[in-house]
């Protein structure tokens, strides 16, 4: 079961932090940079992409007057995902541990940092959650056509992609292994409600610009609050120097 108490209030923590000039200007070049970078490709190969899927598509009637449509459509929802991933990329490598050491600094700083190597973890886990990200969801773009998946496989996808991404960012410099492992594992409804909320966030106009950052921030004060309470209950409070 999820703890919903938990995860209302860890939202309510990233959005007060985002109140911070320092903060929020890390939050906002990466979504602003990897649009930019898709846009300039996008400039480039959305007319012929359109073209060749509107010859390939099957000689149906109904297509005849909506074929241009769902052309443009499908390419939109290619870019999106790869817009998407891009920015949690960039949030992973650069700007989610300047925010997080903002953040801990002021709210964690009992908990002493013992995770290593954090970049290149951080980086190497946010590429495998990615890729497998956009390889699946060009392989679910045909069964969004399905009455009611547009919906439902998109929040549920992305929502998978935020847990699975932000909850290592969120622990992967304070928590050793086995720490992270047991948070996990204890707390998995919590991290998939957590990724499902950022998930519809993420269809908010204009908002959903600050949502890479505020998922990422949700994920920090979620997943710090449960290893406070690991290592308080195992009698572990040593505090960061």
């Amino acid at each position: 079961m999820a703890d919903v108490v938990s995860v209302l209030a860890a939202c309510g923590l990233a959005t007060r932090d985002l109140g911070r000039g320092d903060i929020l200007r890390q939050a906002l070049w990466p979504p602003l940079l990897a649009f930019a970078l898709w846009s300039g490709v996008a400039v480039w190969v959305w007319q012929p992409a359109s073209a060749w899927i509107l010859a390939n598509l099957p000689d149906w009637a109904w297509l005849a007057w909506m074929g241009a449509w769902l052309a443009h459509i499908a390419l939109f929802l290619v870019f999106a995902p790869l817009i998407y991933g891009t920015t949690l990329l960039l949030l992973a490598g650069y700007a989610l541990p300047r925010m997080m050491a903002i953040v801990a600094a002021r709210d964690y700083p009992d908990l002493a940092r013992h995770g290593e190597g954090a970049f290149w973890a951080s980086l190497g886990n946010t590429l495998a959650a990615g890729l497998v990200y956009v390889v699946g969801w060009l392989v679910m773009l045909p069964l969004l056509l399905i009455p009611g998946m547009l919906l439902v496989l998109p929040l549920g996808w992305t929502a998978w992609l935020n847990q699975r991404t932000f909850r290592f960012d969120a622990l992967v410099e304070h928590a050793l292994p086995a720490e992270r492992r047991r948070i996990v594992a204890g707390h998995r409804g919590d991290l998939m409600l957590a990724g499902l909320v950022s998930a519809a966030a993420l269809h908010v106009p204009l908002a959903n610009l600050l949502v890479p950052a505020w998922t990422g921030l949700v994920f920090v004060h979620l997943c710090l609050g449960r290893l406070r309470g690991l290592r308080r209950a195992e009698g572990v409070w040593i505090e960061a120097s």
